[in-house]
């Protein structure tokens, strides 16, 4: 039996309840529903324009209505009167083919039906910043390699042990935050769990991180490249896939841990990954992350390969130890439902047909990956990306009706973007 809300509401005193769907850009739509009407929410659905956010849908359409998931609920540890819901998209009495959520949710439900279950683990990297976006808060933050600088991540004690918390209270069992590679950047960890789980949290945490530091008088920035010179923001999954009890990628024979089934799902974001960049590398500025110059700490961090390899972090995939990989190649920008939804897509097709995933690389991709011949690159920019994901057949018989949606407002947004006149241009051109 699902959660009764109502209940929930009176024995742990809230007041409203924040119904909340993903759109397709990955922005959190919400109304505010008193708990004295959630059961109507929860039996209606609360509506919504859907043109009004970013759906492929016109003013003309029928309501868009949210059906709260009562399982997914998650009291605001900053704000404890309110419950936070996450929903499902439904329209005309039909569930959203492109609602992020819906779309995730199939997937997994098709992986069901074959005993599969993916369980992944996300690491969320962010910075803390000025209010106005400037620069990173911390004035004193400015080492060259400030990676793991005790002293720069207990000056943010106060705003980073209250989001641990907080992940404590509600049962996620965070494990390690630390100072990142940039100045100003932090990385907080939880335990891996379901797919949709991970999702669900990972939404919510990204709203969780804002709203603290908005609290600390500071703001938090998931943009892949806030700074030039500064190392970007990743958002990093490890993967496992589960037949019950048992763990389908683990293969104690094998040299890395990994077991066949595992290798041909790493053959399937290979054979895929041009196309999945534009959705797990989404806006214009993840580019400036894939493709940057050597940063200020003396590398990006990032892949721009489709490679893999054990434990080394200069391919777009890390096999660290035994029944799982990590998969490098997202940034902090990624719509938490979609990056599952896209890796599930491309791994069980890579499982079906048994996709080769090529030789090991066991060497550093930044400085030899010159003598390799033959190796895919990543996409040099977000419409490259875009074009890959239209021609890419497995995405788009696995995704179905929401890739043309998703690259119909992908391609506007390029379009304002072309349109935009910036100052290196004027800098370089005035005079020509």
């Amino acid at each position: 039996m699902p959660l009764d809300l109502e209940v929930a509401a009176r024995e742990r005193g809230m007041k409203y309840f924040l119904v909340s769907y993903t759109d397709l850009f990955g922005t959190q739509r919400a109304k505010l529903v008193p708990a004295a009407a959630i059961a109507g929410a929860c039996r209606d659905g609360a509506g919504f324009a859907g043109f009004a956010t970013w759906l492929d849908m016109s003013p003309a359409d029928p309501d868009l209505v949210a059906v709260p998931d009562p399982d997914g609920l998650i009291q605001l540890p900053w704000k404890p009167e309110v419950g936070w819901l996450p929903a499902d998209l439904v329209m005309a009495g039909r569930p959203v083919a492109q609602g992020p959520r819906n779309l995730l949710k199939r997937l997994i439900a098709e992986a069901a039906r074959d005993s599969l279950q993916m369980k992944t683990g996300v690491e969320c990297e962010f910075f803390l910043i000025t209010p106005d976006g400037a620069a990173p808060a911390d004035t004193a933050d400015r080492q060259m390699k400030p990676c793991y600088d005790q002293a720069a991540l207990m000056r943010r004690y106060d705003v980073v042990s209250e989001i641990s918390d907080a992940m404590l209270g509600l049962g996620w069992k965070p494990y390690q935050t630390d100072h990142e590679d940039a100045n100003g950047q932090f990385e907080m960890n939880w335990e891996y769990d379901d797919a949709l789980v991970t999702a669900d949290r990972h939404a919510f945490f990204k709203y969780m991180a804002r709203s603290i530091a908005e609290k600390h008088g500071l703001r938090a920035t998931f943009m892949p490249k806030p700074f030039a010179d500064l190392t970007g923001t990743g958002c990093h999954a490890h993967v496992s896939l589960w037949r019950g009890d048992e763990n389908a990628f683990s293969d104690r024979s094998d040299t890395l841990g990994l077991s066949q089934d595992g290798y041909h799902f790493i053959g399937g974001l290979i054979h895929s990954a041009e196309a999945l960049a534009a959705i797990t590398n989404p806006c214009v500025n993840s580019y400036k992350r894939l493709n940057a110059p050597r940063t200020a700490s003396g590398a990006t961090w990032a892949p721009n390969t489709v490679t893999y390899a054990g434990d080394n972090r200069t391919h777009m995939i890390r096999i660290p130890g035994g029944g799982r990989f990590e998969f490098r190649l997202a940034d902090g920008a990624v719509n938490p439902y979609l990056l599952q939804a896209a890796l599930l897509a491309a791994g069980l097709d890579g499982m079906r047909h048994r996709r080769d995933p090529g030789p090991r690389l066991d060497l550093n991709m930044y400085t030899d990956g010159h003598t390799v011949a033959g190796v895919k690159r990543l996409p040099l920019n977000l419409l490259d990306a875009m074009r890959a994901l239209e021609g890419n057949a497995v995405l788009n018989e696995a995704l179905g009706d929401f890739v043309p949606s998703y690259l119909k407002l992908k391609h506007e947004e390029w379009n304002a973007y072309c349109r935009h006149l910036t100052q290196w241009e004027r800098d370089t051109t005035l005079d020509c």
